[in-house]
């Protein structure tokens, strides 16, 4: 479902939100797995509030907007959606870690994996399968 009761949020602000995302899960991977809280915190922020109220969000809109760079616009449902997917995978991720499992890295894996599509080629696959999700939903 397309979100009109919330503003909408610029491409290329979302996508240095997905580069800052695979940055703080290839640290983690690197040994620092505490990170991870960060993520927890913005998934949470800006998959059940908004993308408005996250301040790394806030000032990548800020500073793209004034190098002319933000891109288009886009509706905020779709990330939205992928920002609870990111929230879900960093908190199971941290819990797993907190417990002494090693399988803490395969939800930080694919945060990886699916950040740097969304970050490199614009490739959101939460976002794809949120908008497959409603139009067969809607037949």
């Amino acid at each position: 479902m397309l979100r009109f009761d919330i503003p909408p949020v610029w491409s290329n602000a979302v996508r240095l939100d997905a580069l800052t995302t695979f940055l703080i899960s290839a640290i983690a991977l690197a040994g620092a797995p505490y990170l991870m809280f960060l993520l927890i915190v913005q998934g949470l922020v800006r998959g059940f509030f908004r993308h408005g109220l996250c301040p790394m969000h806030r000032v990548f809109t800020r500073v793209l907007k004034k190098l002319g760079t933000a891109g288009r616009q886009e509706n905020a449902g779709a990330t939205m959606f992928a920002n609870k997917l990111l929230f879900i995978a960093s908190s199971v991720a941290t819990v797993l870690w907190l417990t002494g499992s090693v399988m803490w890295v395969v939800p930080v894996s694919v945060l990886m994996a699916f950040s740097f599509l969304e970050a490199a080629f614009s490739f959101c696959a939460a976002c794809w399968a949120y908008t497959l999700w409603h139009r067969l939903r809607s037949r």
